[in-house]
């Protein structure tokens, strides 16, 4: 599964990278100059004289201005403007010169389409927003009366680009007289009878190659042969974690019931199937078959185990020891089998036909000769005597 992730990450990141080809390259310094020329019209926003109409004293304004496209969607520029001398304004006296005033001044501009379009777009048309602040200056009659002021300007621009390289524009914008008003003082205000509005058209030439996007030579079917893979990759990331909480389940339910084990108590199944195999001796005193007394428990043992089992017989086998003549030790040995015979048929009143006796002469099965005197009692059950099972929780 981890391979597969891999594969899968390593696959989208070779997307992005060549996704990231299209990006902008970096521009020269020279790149988005551009330099403009303007003209229009200029008239106060508002008047002190009662009765002044808004057109009266419009005149003349013509400007320059050069810019650097820092980004597709900002810039920063430099501008100066001049008013024609062509009317006064509010009985003002006529000024000297060819114009009656100017404004020099530093500006930033915000492209508002480029803001919410994606990256680079080129547009027929768009709109600025334009901010600036600088000095302006009165010609009022050449004699001392000039007016300096520190001047702030807002305006917009429309935008329609003809061409790479060229822009027709028109630009409404307010400028004010930012020195107190009447007085002269020199404090700030935005004061509304110390403000223009101008309109202005103008063209704008860009200098250089522009904003440079790289757009690849994409080989279609390699493209689909990748989108391919990467669904592929995806779909096996989801059947590997699907595989991987199905273990996850696996596992819980196997350590639940190992759990379950653990909390239980043990069983214990114990069964007892006894197949009776067993061997009493009764030994003899030498050159004796009678049963000794010492050895009449063992054949009182043999006859309780017959009494108890019904379907119990025994085989006795007579031995004798290796003292005295062979045929006297294998008349011995006969006698000592059938004496405990008749003593499980007599004494004890067991059948006979469960009991078979028989001498198999000179014994040979001990080390110390003297219990080869010694009649072998064979107790055999061929069915269980008994099967227990016993549980314990």
């Amino acid at each position: 599964m981890k391979k597969t992730l891999l594969a899968a990450t390593l696959l989208l990141s070779g997307a992005a990278t060549t996704m990231a080809q299209e990006a902008m390259q970096k521009p020269g310094f020279f790149d988005n100059i551009s330099i403009g020329v303007q003209g229009g019209g200029t008239t106060p926003l508002k008047y002190f004289k009662t009765g002044s109409k808004f057109f009266d004293n419009v005149r003349g304004v013509a400007g320059l201005d050069i810019r650097k496209q820092i980004t597709p969607a900002f810039a920063l520029g430099a501008e100066g403007d001049f008013a024609v001398n062509t009317s006064n304004w509010e009985g003002m006296t006529h000024s000297t010169t060819a114009f009656d005033a100017s404004y020099v001044g530093a500006y930033g501009a915000v492209n508002l389409f480029q803001l919410f379009q994606p990256y680079g777009t080129k547009n027929v048309f768009d709109i600025e927003a334009v901010a600036g602040a600088g000095w302006g200056h009165l010609y009022q009659n050449g004699k001392g009366n000039d007016h300096n002021f520190f001047g702030t300007k807002a305006g917009l621009n429309f935008n329609f680009n003809v061409s790479d390289h060229v822009t027709l524009s028109l630009r409404p914008s307010v400028m004010y007289d930012m020195s107190d008003a009447v007085t002269k003082q020199s404090s700030a205000a935005y004061n509304a009878y110390k403000a223009t509005f101008n309109v202005m058209a103008g063209v704008t030439v860009r200098l250089g190659d522009g904003f440079k996007y790289s757009v690849p030579n994409y080989n279609l079917d390699e493209i689909a042969a990748l989108n391919e893979q990467v669904t592929n990759l995806r779909a096996d990331v989801a059947a590997a974690g699907d595989a991987l909480n199905a273990s996850n389940n696996e596992n819980m339910m196997l350590a639940a019931e190992i759990q379950k084990l653990k909390n239980q108590k043990p069983v214990v199944v114990k069964e007892t199937q006894d197949f009776l195999s067993t061997v009493r001796y009764v030994n003899f005193n030498i050159g004796k078959y009678n049963v000794p007394a010492d050895q009449l428990p063992n054949v009182a043992a043999v006859a309780s185990y017959l009494k108890n089992h019904p379907q119990a017989t025994v085989s006795i086998k007579g031995y004798a020891s290796q003292d005295g003549p062979i045929e006297v030790n294998e008349r011995l040995a006969n006698q000592r089998a059938e004496s405990v015979k008749n003593m499980l048929v007599s004494k004890y009143g067991i059948k006979a036909d469960r009991i078979k006796a028989e001498g198999m002469g000179v014994g040979h099965m001990f080390e110390e000769e003297s219990w080869n005197r010694v009649a072998v009692c064979v107790l055999d059950n061929d069915t269980p005597v008994s099967t227990e099972t016993t549980v314990s929780k």
